[in-house]
């Protein structure tokens, strides 16, 4: 049995424990369940600690009390085959945000591409939920798909592009996307098989670039997901 928390407005720096969900930063809201009312659950995916302390992380009803890895090990059984890949020429803050909203699609695998390092502070924790996956640049990119055997799709608003209101996915495929401000780099757009855009009716040339991943992603899930 649980008991709900009341929704609390807290901030600070979260270490390396099982409830240690949000980075240091603004304050945010946390909705989380009590320490658990009753005999102990015996299943061995259950963490004995969050029992006993409660369970704050961010997760669905279902993983409340799970260990890290048990959900981890769920989640696998049932990934989508779409992958999601991020250019990182320069650190992008973009990057943590688009992992983070793979995770909710439950995308197969997420890439980065360039430098190693990425900020992991927008992702909110859900990086530990993914298989993430390095690669030096576009076109070591480029061999493991094709290697693979899944289509690069790119997402970009440029002469060539086809309107994701009317592309149809392939079921198995990564989407790959640009830095923000300068967009898919020349190495990767060689390298897309097909290119996808965002259709806009304002003033603006381009939409974040964390907006567009997301929007291309659902793309995917309405075609293949729901």
């Amino acid at each position: 049995m649980v008991k709900l928390l009341p929704m609390e407005q807290v901030g600070g720096h979260v270490e390396s424990s099982a409830n240690d969900e949000e980075p240091q930063g603004e304050p945010f809201t946390v909705i989380g369940v009590g320490p658990w009312e009753g005999p102990w659950p015996t299943e061995d995916f259950y963490d004995r600690e969050l029992l006993r302390d409660g369970d704050k992380r961010n997760v669905t009803d279902q993983y409340r009390y799970w260990k890290l890895e048990a959900i981890v090990s769920d989640l696998d059984t049932k990934r989508h085959s779409m992958h999601m890949a991020i250019e990182n020429l320069g650190h992008d803050f973009n990057i943590g945000t688009i992992v983070r909203t793979a995770n909710a699609f439950l995308v197969g695998e997420v890439h980065i591409v360039g430098k190693k390092r990425w900020n992991r502070r927008g992702a909110m924790v859900t990086d530990r939920y993914q298989h993430v996956h390095h690669h030096e640049n576009a076109e070591m990119f480029a061999q493991w798909a094709q290697e693979s055997e899944i289509p690069i799709i790119g997402v970009d608003n440029m002469d060539g592009s086809v309107p994701v209101e009317t592309f149809s996915y392939p079921k198995k495929c990564v989407l790959v996307v640009g830095q923000e401000g300068t967009g898919l780099s020349e190495p990767m757009r060689t390298a897309c098989d097909s290119l996808i855009e965002i259709s806009q009716f304002g003033s603006t040339r381009s939409i974040n670039v964390s907006a567009a991943a997301a929007i291309a992603m659902h793309g995917w899930i309405r075609q293949w997901a729901l």
